[in-house]
């Protein structure tokens, strides 16, 4: 079996070489093709950071700025870490999907007021609330 499997490996991998092209878009393509276990490791390091920025977050919660900014970006992280899984195209398929479609808007609606609450009108309360708004829509 064994074997078998190795064969069939080597025969595609001679058939992508006798028909690739000196193009451009062929190396494109060739750069965003990730091993299971690449795609593995990639997830376990965007989670990670994503958390790591959430707890960080929690350090400088008097702060709203860098609170917002880092738990943000963490949720981002987070979130996004899923694509390496499944693939970018698929993720944002679900997501959009007719069932998921309010609950990613709502989502998105609520990071970018939680940065605008933040970085421009520099309110403590409407950064939480945001925030707050936020994860429930994420848990939706």
């Amino acid at each position: 079996m064994w074997k078998q499997a190795q064969s069939l490996f080597a025969e595609e991998e001679y058939e992508e070489e006798e028909y690739s092209q000196d193009n451009l878009l062929d190396d494109a393509q060739n750069l965003c093709n990730l091993s299971p276990t690449q795609r593995l490791y990639a997830f376990a390091a965007c989670v990670l950071a994503g958390f790591l920025c959430m707890f960080l977050s929690t350090i400088v919660f008097a702060i709203p700025i860098k609170f917002a900014v880092l738990f943000t970006f963490g949720n981002m992280l987070a979130v996004g870490s899923t694509g390496f899984l499944m693939g970018a195209a698929r993720q944002f398929q679900m997501m959009f999907d007719s069932v998921r479609i309010y609950a990613t808007t709502i989502y998105i609606g609520f990071v970018v007021l939680a940065l605008i609450c933040a970085l421009w009108i520099h309110s403590k309360l409407l950064t939480i609330l945001a925030i707050f708004c936020e994860i429930c829509a994420l848990i939706w």
